[in-house]
């Protein structure tokens, strides 16, 4: 099957590769000309044959929306356009509705794997019509990892399920990775265990914490045991937030994954006000030694 494929960064360009391997046409498109195999979009367009299908692996929001417009210039009637990036689900909708008005199809796919997609296979959670998933079954068989297609793959629901889906399972692998590291913060801590790599190392075959992300933690402490090579300063791609909203909006409490998404938040404050505020009331009330702010700092000088 022919693909265009929109988007040659970390997971576009291994997703390209997997395509070409299980022995897809794969035309792909992106501003840094030494991955790309077109000069422009429409010159990507025109090497596909109709009915084409593009798939759009490019920064959410306005970079997606951005991307969408200029295809839907640029395609037929009856051409399909498959968001895979990491949108927002409220965008789908928009998206579907002005791509339809132009009579074309569209899909949006939820996409796991990282880096690892290319050697593992991706999981798929899919959102739209149905003959449209079926259309492009063949794309998603080879994206997705090998055996029975319902482990790795599903066609979820309507245009926006499919984010919706993505969406509320990188909120689980917040709570997940928040969990792992708070362990191996406490195994650090203490006095006890001396080898702590060896420990996590030995839950990874027969313990009910044995997973993929485990299996990751331990690949990162074999070149780092204590892993002071990084700073302790985490991001957040907008997942965690939305799946943090939609628990709000739904009223289903969702304390884990808030709490983890709240830690990454205080991973980028050097002095916490909110923790200075605490040490405040403490001694107010208590009388409890504070650290004194200035060059004495994290010296452990208290007054």
């Amino acid at each position: 099957m022919q693909l265009g494929l929109v988007g040659l960064g970390k997971m576009g360009f291994n997703m390209r590769e997997r395509l070409r391997k299980a022995g897809h046409d794969v035309v792909g498109f992106d501003h840094n000309p030494e991955r790309s195999d077109a000069t422009s979009l429409e010159d990507m367009v025109s090497k596909l044959e109709a009915p084409r299908t593009v798939w759009v692996m490019v920064p959410s929001g306005e970079p997606t929306r951005q991307t969408v417009r200029e295809l839907s210039d640029l395609l037929s009637e009856g051409d399909l356009v498959i968001d895979g990036g990491n949108s927002r689900f409220t965008d789908d909708k928009a998206n579907a509705e002005h791509l339809d008005s132009k009579g074309l199809r569209y899909l949006d796919c939820g996409v796991s794997g990282g880096v690892w997609g290319l050697e593992n296979g991706y999981g798929l959670m899919v959102g739209g019509a149905k003959e449209d998933v079926e259309r492009a079954l063949p794309i998603f068989d080879a994206l997705r990892p090998e055996g029975p297609r319902e482990q790795g793959f599903a066609h979820v629901g309507p245009a926006g399920a499919g984010h919706y889906a993505k969406m509320i399972h990188n909120g689980i692998e917040y709570g997940l990775m928040q969990a792992y590291a708070e362990g191996f913060e406490l195994l650090e801590a203490s006095e006890l265990v001396e080898d702590v790599p060896a420990t996590i190392k030995a839950w990874q075959r027969g313990t009910v914490v044995r997973s993929w992300l485990l299996d990751l933690l331990v690949n990162a402490l074999d070149s780092d045991p204590e892993l002071d090579d990084l700073r302790g300063y985490v991001e957040d791609s907008g997942e965690g937030r939305w799946t943090v909203e939609e628990a709000i909006n739904h009223s289903v409490p969702a304390p884990v994954i808030s709490a983890a998404l709240f830690a990454r938040f205080a991973s980028r404050q050097d002095d916490s006000p909110a923790m200075r505020a605490v040490a405040a009331l403490r001694n107010q009330f208590g009388g409890h030694a504070v650290h004194a702010a200035g060059p004495s700092s994290g010296s452990g000088s208290t007054q």
